[in-house]
């Protein structure tokens, strides 16, 4: 049973929420659910990020949160509040979109004067704020620019800076970084989350990018096919995935397929489908015979293991090796699979490898878990 259909939630007491998902539902067609059944709550001053493929329902999610889509079933509350019949300008909601969405016929300081403005804002005040917002993302010599001037990632400063200078309890931000460079997206991701951290704004986010979501959140709500699948810190999911295809999306794995031999306690023994066994933590398996699915960080595998130190040990031949600097990323031929993975830390005390070479492998029982097939 997942999260969403158990109505746990991950927070405790949910009065403390600031914004809520009571069992909401979203159809486009009539017939087909994008969003099911969603139990979601979000404390005050949280980094929330919907994690997830495209199309498995986490735009849609914040869309509804926004105002620009209805929730077919169900009801959101932000601040104690019911919001489903709130038209999105009510809502006093902060929005960053990945085509930053501003106004190309402004500058800077009148694209952040807008949202005061409509709210009637005093000029004098207007003044203060902008050039508070500015600062905080460091352009505040930048502001009698227009947008044309201004390049990728200044231009998404500004965004974030208009979507804080009226001081919303909540701030959405869809894909925001996607149009950047690997490099500007990795600095942005910083900048956003020490803003973050200094105003103490409830943010939820929507990416695609696991490492995005790891790096910036509080909590992740990994989403597929319209149901979060885990809902967790970036910390837990990572070394503690619920399921395959959790286990799957947030960073690297080894998958090995075999079935339930034995379960003794909180770790069972797996036969393997390219023969063998393997001890493993018996996370999503409940009888034996069931097929599962192994899942093994790469960077837990360590080559030559000490005799009789690790449970499980295996003999592979080395494939390929890339040097990525910090780590040798090094794919093995091993338990039936050539695409098997070993991240070796680039010190002077590991062994020398070569193309060609067999070496034997070893891990330790909770570094493995045995998942649903």
């Amino acid at each position: 049973m997942s999260e969403t259909e158990n109505g746990y939630n991950g927070m405790g007491e949910s009065t403390d929420a600031f914004v809520r998902f009571v069992k909401v539902q979203k159809s486009y067609d009539g017939e087909t659910l994008v969003v099911k059944n969603l139990n979601l709550d979000i404390a005050p001053g949280e980094f929330l990020t919907m994690l997830g493929p495209s199309g498995s329902g986490k735009t849609t999610c914040l869309m509804m949160l926004a105002g620009f889509e209805p929730a077919t079933h169900g009801e959101i509350v932000l601040d104690g509040r019911p919001i489903n019949n709130v038209p999105p300008h009510k809502r006093n909601i902060g929005m960053v979109f990945q085509n930053y969405a501003l106004f190309p016929h402004m500058t800077v300081n009148e694209n952040l004067a807008f949202p005061l403005e409509v709210r009637g804002m005093a000029k004098a005040e207007v003044g203060q704020r902008i050039a508070r917002a500015l600062d905080m993302v460091q352009l505040g010599r930048f502001g009698n620019r227009r947008p044309s001037q201004l390049s990728g990632g200044q231009q998404q400063r500004v965004a974030v800076a208009r979507a804080l200078v009226f001081d919303p309890k909540l701030v959405l931000m869809d894909e925001p970084l996607g149009a950047l460079d690997k490099q500007l997206r990795e600095q942005m991701q910083y900048e956003i989350k020490h803003i973050h951290d200094s105003l103490g704004v409830t943010v939820v986010y929507v990416t695609h990018d696991q490492s995005e979501a790891l790096t910036m959140s509080n909590r992740i709500a990994v989403f597929n096919d319209g149901v979060i699948q885990q809902l967790a810190t970036p910390e837990e999911l990572y070394e503690e995935p619920r399921n395959a295809f959790v286990a799957q999306f947030i960073g690297e794995n080894n998958r090995l397929t075999g079935r339930v031999k034995a379960i003794e306690g909180t770790t069972c023994t797996v036969t393997l489908d390219a023969g063998g066994e393997v001890q493993a933590l018996a996370v999503n398996v409940d009888a034996v015979g069931q097929p599962t699915m192994i899942s093994l960080r790469p960077e837990r595998v360590q080559i030559d293991p000490t005799d009789g130190r690790l449970p499980n040990t295996v003999e592979a031949r080395v494939e390929e090796l890339i040097y990525l600097g910090d780590h040798i990323r090094t794919r093995v031929a091993t338990c039936g699979t050539d695409e098997f993975i070993v991240k070796v830390p680039n010190a002077s005390n590991q062994v020398a490898l070569e193309r060609g070479k067999t070496v034997r492998l070893g891990w330790r029982t909770e570094d493995c878990r045995a998942l649903d097939a």
